[in-house]
């Protein structure tokens, strides 16, 4: 007899309004339309100041769907980071969640920064523009039925202060090159999906996640599929190597 598929109760910290709004909207509608396919039971929170004790752990999965990392209640910061540091559930997150820095009066959240590699935010490209993405593991979860290379349409593309590379294991990174648009924001080496490995807790993010094209492009939504059911535990951890 099969056993009966588990539900996850996922977390999603939901960015509204301002620039990403129509990316968010589109996101929630994709999330909501695709519950009961992947067995998600979902809790959104617009604001995650106003979490209280208690409500991360109650989820095995905590996706910041463009939230920033700075505007958490202090009950919440804490609560995450004990979450990722012992394993208690999985986390994806998306663009604005490297935002880091000292942004709306907030400062820099130290172990955030260092979670997502050690970074600080730098600059972005305000014209926008498209960007190749090359991936670099293609055994890992995550990249399961990616193309090795795909075409990310109108997004920023974050540089930092220093590359997260050597705090992080990079998944796939953007060729600058290929940009449509004509800027001197570069960073060189890029890295746009990474997981940090020092980690107990399955987590991947995503430096994309500007335009509400991208829940129109098959790459991205494969990604967000896998991203989830891996970081949930739903499905395997990186196959072996032979």
């Amino acid at each position: 007899m099969a056993r009966a598929q588990t539900t996850t109760r996922v977390l999603v910290l939901a960015e509204r309004g301002g620039l990403h709004e129509p990316f968010t909207a589109r996101g929630l509608q994709w999330l909501e339309q695709n519950k009961e396919r992947l067995h998600l039971q979902l809790t959104v929170v617009n604001d995650a100041i106003n979490l209280k004790r208690g409500d991360i752990n109650r989820h095995q999965l905590v996706l910041q769907l463009n939230h920033p990392p700075y505007a958490w209640s202090a009950e919440a910061a804490e609560e995450f980071q004990q979450y990722i540091d012992g394993g208690k559930g999985g986390y994806v997150g998306l663009h604005h969640a490297t935002l880091l820095g000292q942004f709306d009066g907030y400062p820099l959240w130290q172990w955030f920064s260092h979670f997502m590699g050690s970074i600080v935010y730098k600059n972005y490209i305000a014209e926008k523009c498209d960007g190749t993405v090359q991936v670099e593991d293609t055994d890992h979860p995550v990249m399961q039925g990616v193309p090795t290379t795909f075409v990310i349409p109108d997004d920023e593309w974050y540089i930092y202060e220093q590359n997260p590379r050597r705090h992080v294991h990079v998944l796939a990174h953007v060729d600058e090159a290929s940009y449509t648009t004509d800027t001197g924001v570069r960073m060189g080496d890029h890295p746009v999906i990474w997981t940090n490995t020092a980690k107990p807790a399955r987590n991947v993010y995503f430096q994309f996640g500007h335009s509400v094209l991208l829940w129109e492009n098959a790459a991205f939504v494969q990604l967000m599929e896998n991203a989830i059911l891996w970081a949930a535990g739903t499905t395997s951890e990186h196959p072996s190597k032979p």
